[in-house]
């Protein structure tokens, strides 16, 4: 298994009443990008300055590359770390150009240039920050943390001030570069599409613990408990009942862990559900009878909003070509296994 860039373990942080981070452990391996990912005031910010020696943690200890930064018996201050950091805004200095914004932390003899080569910079170097774009700006700051050689990388929120179109574009720039320069990277965002996107492995913060940590695939199709499955992207959840290995819902039956027994919870991506009208001649198997409510069409596809003979309603995201009326009767059928959870796993944070 290879070496930790950064361990937190099991680090907490409180600010008078309110626990911001609550017996946190999380790990970079070097080489990895790992997403922190969780809505405002999950204490994913909290998590990234505790690493960073911005804050000191109540419990726990924070390694980097092997040495312990914080804990009972050690505290190493922010600057000495070997941390680079790229925040939000970008924070450069105006005054100064470029190269000059990289010659600040005193790097080794041509590694600004070769930073600023592996950003796609290296001709704007007499450049100052007001005569860049956004994305360059955030590219810069990538440069300037990258230049110095550091034993992990730290990326807080350093889209969210750019508009989508420019924001999709160089996150997927921002991660060829940091795996080209092997980097280390933890990414704290509340971006769900950012996240699964970019990260090798991604770690879910609800209010101050973490939910969930896996490879992007592994949370999004297994989620441990209904608040991930949710928060990771549209979920419908249908009550269900197991028994023997099987699970029944309204919208027919799956498979089950055999040792789930009675009341439990179904959840089922929008994509997993196949549409079809009821005087399609292609075959569908037998189907679950449902009528559309309404659709929002985005082009490329679409979210078909149905309502069940029972009453319970789910949504299907289909291709934007067909156009599907409220009032129209359809068949649906779940292309793929849908997710059985044991019921009332959604449990309180404060549990």
């Amino acid at each position: 298994m290879p070496a930790s860039a950064i361990e937190a373990l099991d680090v907490e942080k409180s600010f008078g009443p309110n626990r911001a981070v609550r017996g946190a452990t999380l790990r970079v391996r070097k080489g990895e990008l790992v997403a922190l990912l969780g809505p405002s005031g999950s204490g994913k910010t909290t998590l990234l300055r505790l690493i960073a020696g911005f804050e000191v943690p109540d419990a726990g200890r924070v390694c980097i590359g092997g040495r312990e930064v914080a804990g009972a018996a050690a505290w190493v201050e922010p600057d000495r770390r070997r941390l680079g950091m790229v925040f939000q805004d970008g924070a450069l200095f105006p005054h100064l150009t470029v190269a000059a914004n990289l010659a600040f932390g005193r790097p080794r003899r041509g590694r600004a240039q070769e930073c600023l080569e592996l950003v796609g910079l290296a001709g704007r170097s007499s450049s100052y920050p007001h005569e860049l774009s956004g994305g360059e700006r955030q590219r810069v700051a990538l440069a300037r943390a990258l230049a110095a050689d550091p034993e992990a990388m730290l990326l807080d929120e350093p889209f969210a001030a750019l508009d989508e179109g420019l924001r999709v574009g160089l996150r997927a720039e921002v991660a060829r570069v940091l795996r080209a320069a092997g980097a280390s990277t933890l990414l704290v965002t509340h971006n769900q599409q950012e996240a699964l996107s970019l990260a090798d492995q991604v770690a879910v913060l609800r209010d101050g613990r973490i939910e969930q940590v896996g490879p992007p695939e592994e949370i999004y199709d297994r989620p441990v408990n209904r608040w991930v499955a949710e928060f990771l992207g549209d979920a419908d959840v249908l009550p269900g009942t197991a028994a023997d290995g099987t699970v029944r819902t309204e919208l027919g039956r799956f498979p089950a862990d055999p040792a789930l027994r009675g009341p439990v919870e179904v959840v089922i991506r929008p994509e997993r559900i196949a549409l079809s009208s009821v005087d399609d001649r292609q075959p569908v198997g037998d189907g679950t009878k449902a009528w559309v409510v309404d659709r929002s069409f985005y082009g490329h596809d679409q979210i078909v909003s149905l309502e069940l003979a029972g009453g319970a309603r789910v949504r299907s995201r289909v291709p934007g070509a067909q156009r599907w009326r409220p009032g129209e009767q359809v068949r649906l059928r779940v292309a793929d296994a849908a997710v059985v959870l044991a019921d009332g796993s959604a449990a309180d944070p404060d549990r």
